[in-house]
């Protein structure tokens, strides 16, 4: 096949064919696939958008044949991450391709050849600029339902990887957890232990605003610590921190928040954000608002039965203390209130035994993982 790769610029206009090409072309109709909100994935992109690009570079590039779109990659280098390791390293992600090894060449080749000329001798992917960006390229799940936080994509991904002497980097596994109809009583005696023992008390709000206010830049602090040792953790800036804060905070469900804090001074030692799944909705709109997609997902958050945990922090200082108990004993209550039949972990790093720990308590099923690739830039 012949293939031409075109440098696509990061501008607003453009960027909607990158963005587009897996939504549109590769996995149209596709009934696993969950595509992101055009407008968000295009903003990733944005230099003025994203606080990211403060300490990273990146290249769009997309893959034609006879002026037909085929495939897309984007090049990332986190300058703040290769001085914390210590690595000249190239991210690759946002990457979708047709199952040809010309087309998966030359993405590949013309991502290498720009890391090169920045001084990198490593490429690793698929990545974004931050952990807040989805990861890994799924090797097992095929038949299961995406989520909006991660990587969809077809089982011959990771064929072509390994073709092209690619080989393992991390692993993140993902669990579908049954929403028990009461919180397990093994789970309760816990978490009521561990609260007096350290004395700790959950936190809601009735107020998103308020929870803004109180404790908006402490979450995000919150997940710099809990984070930090993970793999290719790149911790988030002031800005990146206002950026998010501005982008989620203030449209998150309250009910499905939960702060852990110390009694004495009100600090934040645990967080538990999980949010209404979406994914059926953004299948449904194909990625766009307008001009009804704003129906689908407004209809998701009030009617979705399955849950999707975003994130769950605690503090190093009690972490493996079962302080990640009192953020479901109090989660599952509303879970229940609002008809959540089951949950979707999102990934967790496989030998991560101290987050899977605690699904010990639940009925789960591990139903994908997923993958980072690297090679070396010769």
């Amino acid at each position: 096949m012949t293939v031409e790769i075109k440098q696509i610029p990061l501008n607003k206009r453009r960027l909607k064919d990158f963005v587009k090409f897996p939504i549109d072309t590769l996995y149209r109709g596709h009934e696993y696939y969950v595509p992101a909100l055009i407008t968000d994935e295009v903003a990733t992109f944005l230099p003025d958008k994203n606080p990211a690009f403060d300490f990273c570079e990146c290249i769009c590039l997309m893959a034609y044949s006879h002026n037909r779109p085929v495939g897309r990659v984007a090049g990332i280098i986190n300058r703040k991450v290769n001085e914390r390791k210590g690595v000249n390293e190239a991210r690759f992600g946002f990457i979708d391709f047709i199952n040809d090894n010309d087309v998966v060449d030359a993405l590949i080749d013309a991502v290498k050849q720009w890391a090169k000329q920045k001084g990198m001798t490593q490429l690793t992917g698929p990545l974004g600029f931050s952990d807040m960006d989805p990861e890994g390229a799924l090797i097992e799940g095929f038949d299961q339902l995406g989520t909006q936080a991660t990587i969809y994509n077809f089982p011959y991904y990771s064929e072509q990887f390994e073709r092209l002497g690619m080989v393992k980097a991390n692993d993140w596994v993902e669990f579908k957890i049954t929403v028990p109809e009461e919180v397990p009583p093994k789970m309760a005696k816990v978490a009521n232990i561990v609260a007096q023992r350290y004395n700790l008390s959950n936190v809601r709000f009735t107020s998103r605003k308020q929870l803004v206010k109180e404790y908006g830049n402490a979450i995000f602090e919150l997940i710099n610590r809990a984070y930090d040792n993970l793999y290719g953790f790149s911790p988030l800036s002031t800005k990146q921190i206002a950026h998010y804060i501005k982008m989620y905070l203030p449209y998150l469900p309250l009910d499905d928040i939960s702060l852990i804090v110390k009694n004495e001074n009100r600090e934040l030692v645990g967080v538990g954000i999980s949010i209404p799944s979406l994914s059926k909705a953004l299948i449904k709109c194909r990625g766009r608002i307008f001009p009804m997609g704003w129906r689908h997902l407004l209809n998701a958050l009030r009617h979705a039965d399955i849950v999707d945990l975003m994130l769950v922090a605690v503090d190093p200082e009690y972490q493996s203390k079962g302080v990640n108990s009192m953020l479901f004993n109090d989660l599952i209550p509303f879970y229940n209130k609002h008809g959540y039949i089951w949950a979707e972990s999102n990934p967790e790093m496989e030998g991560n035994d101290q987050v899977q720990r605690q699904w010990q308590y639940f009925d789960v099923e591990q139903h994908k993982r997923r993958r980072a690739y690297t090679m070396p830039i010769e």
